[in-house]
Formats: C-alpha cells, sequence, structure tokens
C-alpha cells in the first residue's frame, strides 16, 4: 500500500507552476510522484531501486530514472525544474545543486530527518541527518524562503524533522 504523500509537500506544492516539470529527488515507490502527476505536473522521479520505482511505471505523466545519486560524480541534470521534491533522504553534495537546476520562480520543497532522530531509531548516522538550521543556512543566501519548520513530530510515526520550502528568485 502506497504511504499518504507529506502534509508539507501537499501544502506547498501549491507554488509551483500549474503543470509545471517536477523532480522528484530519491522518490521510493513514488508516493509523491504518483501524486504531483495527479495534480496535473510532469515528474521525473529519480531512484536506484528498480523495484520500489515499478508501481510508476506506466503512470501518465511519470518519467521515472533509474540513478544512484550517490555515486562519485554528481549526476548531470538535463534541463532545469518548476519544482524539486525530496523528502526523507540527504546527501549533501547535491543541496547547493538543486537550487542551480530550478527555473526562476521556481520552487523547493525538502524535508527530511535532523539530529536528535536517532532517539527514535534509523536514521540514526550523522551523516543522514541534518544539523539545526542546516537546509535554512544553505538556502537563505540561495532562495527566497516561504516556509521553514524542524523539531519533533509524532505523526505518521515519532521522529525529528527539518522542513524548508523555497522560491528561486525571477
Amino acid at each position: 500500500m502506497l504511504e499518504n504523500p507529506s502534509p508539507w509537500i501537499i501544502k506547498y506544492a501549491p507554488q509551483i507552476k500549474s503543470k509545471g516539470h517536477i523532480l522528484d529527488l530519491a522518490c521510493g515507490n513514488g508516493r509523491h510522484a504518483i501524486w504531483l502527476a495527479g495534480q496535473g505536473y510532469m515528474v521525473d522521479a529519480i531512484d536506484r531501486d528498480p523495484i520500489a520505482t515499478s508501481r510508476m511505471k506506466d503512470v501518465e505523466n511519470i518519467n521515472v530514472l533509474i540513478l544512484d545519486l550517490e555515486t562519485s560524480e554528481l549526476p548531470k541534470f538535463n534541463h532545469s525544474y518548476d519544482g524539486i521534491i525530496v523528502s526523507r533522504y540527504l546527501h549533501r553534495p547535491l543541496l547547493t545543486k538543486l537550487a542551480d537546476i530550478l527555473n526562476p520562480s521556481g520552487v523547493l520543497i525538502y524535508e527530511t530527518f535532523m539530529i536528535g532522530n536517532e532517539r527514535h531509531g534509523k536514521p540514526s548516522n550523522p551523516d543522514f541527518l541534518l544539523l539545526p538550521d542546516e537546509l535554512l543556512n544553505i538556502y537563505t543566501p540561495l532562495l527566497s524562503i516561504i516556509g521553514f519548520e524542524q523539531g519533533d513530530e509524532q505523526e505518521p510515526r515519532p521522529a525529528v524533522m527539518q522542513r524548508i520550502c523555497a522560491k528561486k528568485h525571477t
């Protein structure tokens, strides 16, 4: 069964240009890509796991790309996007690159685990946990911040999360 899309992504997706082109980075089984395609967006869904992405194979408006984002060389993106979605994934070398591949007025919606999450289980490796205000510190000089939050949550399961929504300057 497909997990519901994140409330943070549902809240901020309308900031993305209607029928725009969106990158769903490290999309997993496609819970966000499928929802966004249903909203009329064109979605490039990238993940390294062909089994996890298989449920999106024939979904209209979704282009699935199998790619390991953590190889030694950063991926080369062929074009820029009206929106970028990242949920529950962190590979720091990509963070500033995401701002580069946004179109003018493009929107980044990012959420992942942060320090403190180790008390709830995985991820617990500091390499995969944001520092306090890390997304804010990275994106404030690059993008206009629309929304930011961090801290403990209980739903859908206990976690310590950090979230940002930011827009590229025109």
